[in-house]
């Protein structure tokens, strides 16, 4: 074989490489960040690991909101199903009974840790000082 065209292909073999070993670490770095999403009737169909991370979604279930000092309690519903979380720190202001929330956390013995509770509102949110005025 020719010199030139030997090394041409040990660098394209070379590129190659690094190519697919580039793509094998982004795949398995974003594998391990991945959340899995569920509502409370998804969890309790399911089993999973402690140690895998979760989005649980769903409605605060009015009157479950229980605080001791930074430690609060509540239960999150679909309205099919209920799943306790527990949750230590500072709750975000639009946290509320009867509104939606996403928490990030670990399941175990039906009951969600949270690393972090996230508050959700509607779609037709207007700041406080704007008036809406309906042309109906």
């Amino acid at each position: 074989m020719n010199p030139i065209r030997k090394k041409r292909v040990y660098n394209i073999l070379t590129v190659l490489l690094f190519s697919v070993s580039g793509i094998a670490l982004i795949l398995f770095s974003l594998n391990s960040k991945l959340d899995y999403f569920f509502t409370p009737t998804e969890l309790m169909n399911k089993t999973f690991p402690i140690d895998k991370r979760i989005k649980l979604g769903g409605m605060v279930l009015n009157g479950s909101v229980k605080r001791a000092s930074s430690n609060i309690s509540f239960i999150v519903t679909d309205y099919t199903n209920r799943i306790n979380v527990e949750y230590e720190g500072i709750l975000p202001d639009l946290f509320k009974e009867d509104s939606g929330v996403v928490v990030l956390g670990y399941l175990n013995n039906q009951t969600v840790y949270a690393e972090e509770v996230l508050a959700k509102h509607d779609e037709n949110y207007m700041p406080p000082n704007i008036e809406v005025i309906n042309d109906n």
